[in-house]
């Protein structure tokens, strides 16, 4: 299992995002192909369906082969993002998602996860950031390719910290299916790495799903992750977008 650098600490904490290439074996990647085809055949896709499509395993009862495939390939690497104080909550679900080419989308803004529909106590589904296992090649742009707008988060953090967080609440009325603050935004840019690679990113980082011109279907595991405690702090973690990350 590889290390986390201190390089790639600061690309998160500055960035938003790191992509961490060479964590999976290739055991590995063959093993979760074959958990994104099995909850596949649970949830498939439409005949003749392009674009993106999604799967959403549960984990009911705290036992499932993608939970435990996440202790193997994730959950090392996800601890050094976190402040050691703090560790990480093992996930309750994962996502499966899928880009089917061939299609041609281009994502025109940003969104933020959780905010529609919110949780039933009216509260956003916040956490602490997503953890994306890519079992298919993405070095090339436009192969399912998560597109990501660096330092969003920051910016996204001192929105929040001026207006308060029920702000982030108020995103839910928002129904262009893309909710995110009217703020700086930056340069536009599509996550690249080989299969095997881990992708990171901050719960505030603006993102979006990008299409896929490429020769097969992108195939990537997503966790959302939590720091321990993190429900019980989530107003002053979206104001404070670095308090539960190692320095």
């Amino acid at each position: 299992m590889p290390h986390l650098s201190d390089a790639q600490l600061s690309t998160f904490r500055d960035q938003g995002y790191v992509v961490v290439p060479g964590v999976l074996t290739d055991q590995q990647i063959a093993t979760g192909r074959e958990l994104v085809a099995a909850a596949l055949e649970q949830e498939p896709p439409a005949d003749g369906h392009v674009g993106h499509h999604f799967a959403w395993p549960r984990f009911e009862d705290g036992a499932h082969p993608l939970l435990d495939f996440y202790r193997d390939t994730v959950a090392g690497l996800a601890a050094e993002l976190i402040r050691p104080e703090l560790g990480v909550d093992e996930p309750g679900s994962a996502q499966i998602a899928t880009t089917i080419p061939p299609w041609s989308h281009r994502p025109g803004s940003p969104h933020v996860d959780g905010v529609s529909p919110p949780l039933p106590d009216g509260t956003p589904g916040t956490f602490s950031m997503l953890a994306g296992v890519w079992l298919t090649d993405q070095q090339d742009l436009y192969h399912g390719n998560l597109h990501v707008w660096p330092g969003t988060h920051l910016r996204f953090g001192e929105y929040l910290a001026e207006r308060g967080a029920d702000a982030l609440v108020a995103l839910s009325e928002d129904t262009s299916g893309a909710p995110y603050p009217k703020i700086e935004l930056g340069e536009q840019v599509q996550a690249t790495g080989p299969a095997g690679s881990v992708l990171f990113a901050h719960y505030l980082l603006g993102h979006n799903i990008g299409g896929n011109t490429g020769p097969e279907r992108r195939e990537t595991i997503y966790y959302r992750l939590d720091a321990q405690g993190h429900r019980d702090r989530w107003r002053d973690v979206v104001r404070d977008p670095l308090v539960e990350f190692r320095r």
